[in-house]
């Protein structure tokens, strides 16, 4: 089920809403976020609930354990079978095809036909940080089943994040049957309704011109293909920051701070800052739970940058099994790495826009990997960005230059959602009403297009 589609918007959504404040104790309310949650993980295809519910079921029981276990070892032997538990789902379903592929001259592997079940990168990683958690101590693994398969399976961030660790949640959670109905309503229909307007009125709208344009990429000339990668920039921003903020939204609404995920990223005056700002709740995944543990910053310079580099190439790889997304984090491997070094050794100052200009360049260039299906086409962008290439524009493209121009403002100039007050007056609720109405116009219209990170 989409957040952009009728059937979640008038009817899972206010059936949800409406049942769950009219229950009273905790497990009432844990089991039923918990089978909404199925219901909504369900709709596009039921028979991997139960790939999710045995993930869970590990995962739970391995907690138990680890909260029962006498001494360290038997703690650690429990983590480390449910950590390998899931990343066994998580590599059969998601990387044995990739493996296949490029492992043939080695092993001969049969090609499966392999449906790769939507938030599985999302919803194992909760798992793991959950167990690797209870593990340090960090938290105390809960005793309630529904309590701990209501924080995996919640709908609002099952399927494309933000990566919620188990702390961040757990006061709420623990204070399920005590939370107020409207502390959060105002602040919950503002960050759902801006996250609506970012990803139908503006991602959708860039991505109804690029998605040809790509298609038909041998055509472009230069400038076309730069003005496509400048949309598909703002429309990877704008899609996913716009379901992070619906996410966030939804969470309010049923008394559950969800935290950020994005921070103005465009605004980044480095690399490093641009991991602070981009996909969060990601980047401090990786960062807790591989970086850190590879040895961080605490052997040396060059074993620092050993880690950045492997930390990078793996959070690329966990975006999807193509050599792409593996170049895309080698890439940001490599800028953090020059970045750490320009630091170190050198001595011009950059005015903070030349900065920010050089930032979002290397980011630009390092989305044509992201972006494209295979490498070949990933140079030919490339080759036709830095080169003089004759060609024509894409289509609409006065449009699709409009579309980035507003982008720009609102991205590099404007605060983001959860620097706003969300607080409206009189011509503001209108206003806000008024493009509702346009964005469920474009829903319909558009057959309820899917968020880009639904495919990791």
């Amino acid at each position: 089920m989409l957040f952009n589609s009728v059937v979640f918007l008038f009817a899972f959504l206010p059936i949800t809403y409406f049942v769950f404040w009219n229950l009273k104790t905790k497990t009432e309310r844990y089991f039923w976020l918990t089978l909404t949650g199925y219901v909504f993980y369900g709709w596009w295809d039921a028979r991997f609930c139960l790939l999710m519910l045995f993930s869970t079921l590990v995962s739970y029981f391995a907690g138990l354990y680890i909260l029962k276990a006498k001494n360290k070892i038997l703690k650690k032997r429990a983590m480390v079978l449910a950590i390998s538990v899931d990343l066994a789902l998580l590599g059969f379903f998601k990387y044995y095809n990739f493996f296949a592929d490029n492992m043939h001259w080695a092993v001969d592997l049969p090609a499966l036909k392999i449906i790769l079940p939507v938030g599985i990168s999302f919803y194992t990683f909760h798992t793991m940080s959950y167990i690797i958690d209870a593990y340090r101590g960090t938290i105390k693994p809960t005793k309630n089943f529904f309590e701990f398969s209501c924080y995996v399976s919640l709908f609002s961030q099952l399927v494309a994040g933000p990566i919620v660790r188990f702390r961040q949640i757990e006061e709420d959670l623990e204070k399920i049957d005590k939370s107020d109905k409207f502390s959060k309503i105002n602040e919950g229909f503002s960050f759902f309704l801006i996250g609506l307007f970012k990803k139908v009125l503006i991602a959708d709208s860039i991505a109804a011109i690029i998605d040809p344009a790509f298609l038909n990429i041998n055509t472009l000339s230069s400038s076309g293909t730069w003005l496509i990668m400048l949309g598909y920039t703002y429309q990877l921003y704008f899609d996913f920051s716009g379901y992070s903020d619906m996410a966030v939204g939804l969470g309010y609404m049923f008394g559950i701070r969800i935290p950020q995920n994005f921070n103005s990223p465009y605004k980044a005056i480095d690399i490093s800052d641009f991991w602070r700002r981009w996909h969060i709740s990601l980047s401090t995944w990786l960062r807790d739970y591989l970086y850190i543990p590879l040895g961080g910053n605490r052997i040396s310079p060059l074993r620092t940058k050993i880690n950045l580099f492997i930390t990078m190439l793996l959070g690329g790889l966990w975006h999807g099994a193509n050599w792409t997304f593996i170049i895309w984090g080698a890439l940001h491997g490599i800028y953090l790495i020059i970045n750490h070094l320009w630091k170190e050794f050198g001595n011009a100052k950059l005015s903070p826009f030349v900065a920010k200009m050089i930032t979002f360049l290397l980011v630009v260039i390092a989305w044509v990997f992201f972006r494209s299906p295979d490498m070949a086409t990933s140079f030919l962008i490339l080759n036709k960005m830095f080169g003089q290439m004759p060609g024509a524009m894409p289509a609409q493209w006065q449009t699709l230059a409009c579309v980035v121009a507003l982008s720009i403002i609102i991205a590099h100039t404007m605060p983001n959602t959860f620097e706003l007050k969300h607080k409206y007056g009189k011509i503001k609720s209108w206003a806000m009403a008024a493009l509702f109405l346009i964005s469920l116009v474009r829903i319909l219209a558009n057959n309820n297009s899917p968020f880009l990170y639904f495919q990791f």
